[in-house]
């Protein structure tokens, strides 16, 4: 993973975070979080996965089914968030990619494996968002109350 920053504007930096061959997503954009500090940002990306789970939100279980993407495909579309739960970074990304015959299938991005590339941009804001445990859902959800 690389990091190029892009542009700082009077509140926001935004960066451009490039994984190469074999690099895991979610872990890096973790780690870049971490490092740089990320409280509040804006995420999109596109590139090429070798593998990826994505997942759906089963309300009964609350938790996301996994679903494995076995075969390598175009990453048509990512898109999320960073906030942050107990003061530490929480990356939150949506995947959908395609396949060679048209079709898409995507979700909740667990993990993936990248190939060739993911270029991935994020744009970091000053103020945190931060996020809180919904007790019914048992999910993070972000909090504009929560400081």
């Amino acid at each position: 993973m690389k990091v190029q920053v892009l542009g700082r504007g009077s509140q926001e930096i935004t960066y451009a975070v490039i994984f190469g061959k074999g690099d895991e997503v979610m872990a890096g954009l973790t780690e870049f979080a971490q490092q740089y500090h990320v409280g509040a940002a804006r995420i999109t990306g596109i590139g090429g996965i070798e593998e990826a789970t994505v997942g759906f939100f089963d309300r009964p279980g609350k938790r996301h089914r996994p679903m494995q993407i076995d075969q390598p495909a175009e990453v048509l579309s990512l898109l999320g968030d960073i906030a942050l739960l107990h003061g530490q970074p929480v990356v939150h990304l949506h995947m959908v990619v395609g396949f060679p015959d048209g079709s898409a299938h995507g979700g909740h991005l667990l993990r993936a494996q990248v190939w060739p590339t993911m270029e991935v941009i994020v744009t970091a804001y000053p103020n945190a968002m931060n996020k809180r445990l919904d007790a019914e859902t048992g999910v993070a959800v972000i909090d504009p109350s929560e400081k």
